[in-house]
């Protein structure tokens, strides 16, 4: 009986230390996204663009 509690606690603490590191990669990786769209919330105006300028010089 021991053992198989023995084995019970150890697959308990590896799914245990497997939902902290999933937890921790997933917190990491939306921190990271939100710094990393910034250019994704910029909007642009075209009427800023050299090509724009050109068209409408000429």
């Amino acid at each position: 009986m021991k053992k198989v509690l023995k084995v019970l606690a150890i697959i308990a603490a590896i799914a245990g230390a497997a939902a902290a590191v999933y937890f921790a990669v997933t917190k990491f990786m939306e921190k990271k996204q939100k710094i990393g769209n910034t250019e994704e919330n910029y909007v642009s105006c075209s009427c800023c663009d050299d090509e724009f300028v050109s068209e409408t010089v000429a």
